[in-house]
């Protein structure tokens, strides 16, 4: 009962641990790039879920007592709602911390160099369209936003006008 409430660190050592991984983290996934972050590929997604086993060690030391695991916790929450309300407040370090869009599919066209920048294939990009419930054919531009989200720009539907005048052309190629 004794090693289940008694912290086996102090509580500033769990602190500071705490908040050097977590910072280190994020500096490395914003290093690694928005393709982390969006888990495109099952290679992707067994790095981030090794990367929770590979730091544990690192935040909780020899701590393995119930007020450590939620002393860390709340550290880490803290930590992330502080770094998010700063990155909100202040533009400059938003970029820095998660960077900008990119922008990968415009006009019919792939931006080559963006999707080597983000160390993607036109076919990964197809099937994340696909995943949501798009096609290249639906969509003018397709950004790659810092959270590791698609952010497709539909094609703009023809309205009645556009199809009269479609029409009328039609009209006149046969009369």
């Amino acid at each position: 009962m004794h090693d289940l409430v008694h912290l086996g660190l102090p509580w500033w050592d769990k602190a500071i641990r705490t908040l050097v991984v977590y910072l280190v983290l994020v500096a490395l996934l914003r290093v690694a790039g928005k393709r982390q972050l969006a888990q495109l590929n099952a290679l992707d997604l067994v790095v981030l879920l090794l990367l929770s086993n590979v730091v544990q060690n690192a935040i909780i030391g020899d701590e393995t007592s119930l007020p450590g695991g939620v002393l860390g916790a709340a550290i880490l929450i803290g930590g992330n709602y502080a770094l998010v309300r700063l990155s909100f407040s202040q533009p400059r370090i938003r970029r820095l911390l998660q960077g900008t869009g990119t922008t990968l599919y415009e006009h019919g066209r792939f931006r080559e160099p963006n999707l080597r920048h983000e160390l993607m294939t036109r076919q990964e990009l197809v099937s994340g369209l696909r995943r949501e419930g798009l096609e290249l054919d639906d969509v003018e531009q397709v950004d790659l936003e810092p959270e590791g989200t698609f952010n497709p720009t539909p094609r703009p539907k023809p309205d009645i006008q556009d199809v009269l005048d479609a029409l009328g052309r039609i009209e006149q190629k046969l009369g």
